[in-house]
């Protein structure tokens, strides 16, 4: 039982409409009566569920601002414990002046995320649609959004436990025959124990096999933009967005710090990552950006190495090919319009194996172009976002492997003929990972990790 009462604002910092100021936990209700003054409502633990009620957050006989109060009575609540939330006038001052008194009468400020991590310990939301609720907040697509709401359902949740109840049938069968050899119990089987793995780690498989789509939808195409100086890169990342968001001139060196963007891409997130130009240069700061954009290319899922037809191949194209021919990159041949100077055979003889695409950043037609190639390249169509569970978080993916290498253990084991028990500490190990994703079987400093990530009053 969690004993103490926290609060938090939950909209966006700044100037708005509205401004709410949530408040959980056993004396959420008497806490804010202190401070609500109201001509119809006395006590708030007395009114009906789910209510709102019209009055003013004061401090003493200072009236402090006009409100509506929602109350949510447990065990109906996003905590599934007692929630008032205050709507105040949006803006720093009000909304600040309104958590300031709810803290003065007794609450806590929540700590980022501990919304959730209480829907979570309280059980009525699991560790993975806990995580889903954070990537609802951060989607940058419809698709990612859709995802996420899935996740949040309990989706992912729901293939998790019937992979462990399938798991925990086979250990309690074991177990059994272990611990009561008296009884006539059916023998293991070890033909049939085998087949019922082999099923199991084919559903494992068939998740494990939406990972890297999954975490493209959640976390975007992490696209880096490489060239030596002056070849046109902000000038691509400016027509992608549509807009003037980088500087571009026509002295080399002007982008000196990395610019990120996201664009949407038919339903596919891209993080634009535009980069210093990468050359030999002794100013200082250029220097900074330059070694920043060579470790960001590890980094990268995918590399857009611009090269300039106007002028003939030099030093700085030709490091550069080096550092980037083994990785997946869009080679683009930038300056369609203007005379080609370049050995363009030399490039393609290079980069035999990698999607070479001649086009200019002024043209809109060979932008267009561009973002066809890109969604060609990432549109991950082989399973229906509607219907299917997908893996889109690192740590799931991970427990996924660790419980799939476990079961694969107990194979290797039925394969040598060893005694059953032999088995039961491969199945409990998978049993176990598998239950990191739910939350039923992780530790408590992860916990806190997961929720530290969470913005403060969610």
């Amino acid at each position: 039982m969690i004993d103490d009462t926290i609060a938090a604002i939950s909209t966006p910092p700044g100037v708005g409409g509205i401004g709410i100021i949530r408040v959980s936990g056993r004396d959420a209700f008497s806490i804010v009566n202190s401070i609500f003054r109201s001509k119809k409502v006395k006590d708030l633990s007395s009114v009906k569920s789910h209510t709102i009620h019209y009055g003013h957050i004061v401090d003493g006989d200072s009236l402090i601002d006009e409100v509506l109060v929602s109350v949510m009575k447990a065990p109906n609540t996003y905590t599934k414990e007692d929630v008032v939330e205050i709507n105040c006038h949006g803006g720093m001052v009000s909304v600040k002046k309104v958590l300031e008194q709810v803290l003065k009468n007794g609450a806590r400020l929540a700590e980022p995320g501990e919304f959730t991590k209480r829907a979570f310990l309280n059980g009525r939301i699991d560790l993975s649609q806990a995580e889903a609720v954070i990537d609802i907040i951060n989607s940058k697509t419809e698709n990612s959004l859709k995802l996420a709401v899935n996740q949040l359902e309990g989706r992912l949740s729901k293939e998790i436990k019937k992979i462990m109840d399938k798991i925990i049938e086979i250990m309690a069968h074991i177990e059994t025959s272990i611990d009561y050899p008296e009884y006539d119990l059916e023998e293991i089987n070890y033909d049939n124990l085998e087949n019922n793995i082999k099923e199991i780690r084919k559903e494992i498989r068939h998740l494990l096999e939406t990972a890297d789509s999954g975490k493209i939808m959640r976390e975007g195409v992490k696209t880096v933009i490489v060239g030596k100086p002056n070849v046109g890169k902000s000038s691509l990342l400016n027509a992608l967005l549509r807009e003037q968001r980088a500087i571009v001139t026509s002295i080399p060196g002007t982008t000196r710090d990395v610019l990120e963007e996201y664009i949407n891409i038919s339903g596919i997130p891209f993080k634009i990552i535009d980069t210093a130009g990468i050359r030999e240069t002794n100013d200082i700061v250029e220097k900074i950006g330059v070694d920043r954009s060579k470790e960001l290319l590890e980094l990268a899922d995918l590399i857009i190495f611009i090269i300039d037809l106007s002028v003939p191949l030099t030093e700085e194209d030709r490091y550069i090919m080096d550092l980037v021919k083994e990785r997946k990159t869009l080679v683009i041949l930038n300056k369609t319009d203007k005379e080609t100077v370049i050995n363009k055979k030399e490039i393609y003889d290079k980069f035999i194996n990698n999607k070479v695409l001649e086009m200019s950043t002024k043209n809109p037609e060979d932008i267009e172009r561009l973002e066809e190639t890109l969604k060609e390249m990432f549109d991950e169509g082989h399973f229906n976002i509607d219907d299917s569970a997908v893996i889109s978080n690192m740590r799931h993916k991970n427990a996924l492997i660790k419980a799939n290498n476990s079961l694969e253990d107990v194979l290797k084991s039925i394969s040598m003929n060893m005694p059953v028990d032999f088995l039961s500490i491969d199945l409990s190990n998978a049993y176990n990972f598998l239950g990191e994703i739910t939350g039923e079987t992780i530790e408590e400093d992860l916990i806190n990790k997961i929720f530290s990530e969470f913005c403060l009053g969610k």
